[in-house]
């Protein structure tokens, strides 16, 4: 196996220490002016196997400066790519497998989550890019989802066991019209890439979600689903749901609302104080390093769940690809 020849990893001030000498995330910079692409094709098994270690690689100080160089990036590595079907946030194609990230007002913050947990069929990576670099604020926080389960398993065992049990179901409604100043305002018709209900209730099945139409509406009831994953590459149970982005009382069926509800599978509802336990770990345990421009970033979405902060200087620009 490849020994990194043509990366070097560097340290932040930023990244957190594990006992066993892991750093999080690990950063990756240039050892040489090799092209990015070449080097990823040479170094492509030991990157592999780093970002299954760490969970995420940050890569920092490479010539990547525009969109067209970040999709060739994003193609180096031949993950497959995942279409965004089912997806909830507000997006728009770039470039080849480049899209924005979520097109939500900057100055909004966004909770930890994995990325399209509220369905069966969500990707395994994700791929981050700065085109534009904050001034101030606007990072993406990151935190290790086996430490959430390991700490939330510690504090509340009982509602753990729940959530093992029964799983989490996810209920939103959405017009047929987007809805960007939320970060989960994309219209059935957008999530579904139709404006054909019956084609979209098609499509929903596929992702085990069952449409109610409320007329140009619709209630979206998707699980239960797991929010415990065990992954089998780590070996560690992750706290793999997108339960503090939503809404634990019961549902309002308003149609100008733009919250997602969750319920345990069994129909009970979710208690409010662990939920709020959750939030306090994850901003305890999370690492957030601020963007430079051309930074490059692999997140491994079954290990680790990601946010945004808020923007409190603009400009940002932060493009990003989804992959199997």
């Amino acid at each position: 196996m490849a020994t990194g020849i043509f990366f070097r990893e560097v340290e932040l001030p930023e990244q957190k220490s594990y006992g066993d000498g892991l750093l999080f995330p690990v950063v990756l910079s240039p050892t040489t002016n090799t092209n990015i692409t070449e080097a990823i094709t040479a170094d492509k098994q030991w990157l592999e196997s780093l970002l299954q270690k760490n969970g995420v690689i940050l890569f920092r100080g490479f010539p990547v400066t525009s969109p067209s160089d970040f999709n060739n990036v994003v193609e180096a590595f031949g993950f497959p790519e995942l279409v965004y079907a089912g997806g909830r946030a507000p997006r728009t194609k770039v470039v080849g497998r480049i899209y924005t990230a979520n097109e939500s007002p900057l100055d909004k913050q966004i909770p930890f989550h994995h990325e399209m947990a509220y369905i069966p069929d969500f990707p395994s990576k994700l791929f981050f890019f700065c085109e534009e670099e904050p001034e101030r604020g606007g990072e993406t926080p990151l935190v290790l989802s086996h430490v959430i389960y390991e700490k939330m398993k510690a504090k509340h065992p009982e509602f753990i066991a729940q959530l093992e049990e029964h799983g989490l179901t996810y209920k939103k409604v959405t017009s047929g019209e987007d809805r960007p100043s939320s970060f989960r305002g994309r219209s059935w018709k957008s999530a579904y890439m139709t404006d054909d209900k019956n084609v979209a209730e098609k499509r929903a099945a596929e992702q085990e979600t069952k449409l109610e139409w409320m007329g140009n509406a619709v209630k979206m009831t998707t699980g239960p689903l797991p929010a415990i994953r065990f992954d089998k590459e780590s070996q560690r149970k992750t706290w793999f749901n997108n339960l503090v982005l939503s809404k634990t009382g019961p549902m309002n069926d308003d149609i100008d609302g733009n919250d997602t509800y969750v319920e345990l599978g069994n129909g009970d509802l979710v208690p409010d104080h662990p939920v709020k336990d959750c939030l306090k770990i994850m901003e305890q345990e999370c690492v957030a390093i601020p963007w430079k421009k051309g930074d490059v970033m692999l997140v491994n979405n079954l290990m680790v769940l990601h946010g945004r902060r808020p923007l409190l200087k603009p400009p940002r620009r932060i493009l990003a690809s989804l992959c199997k």
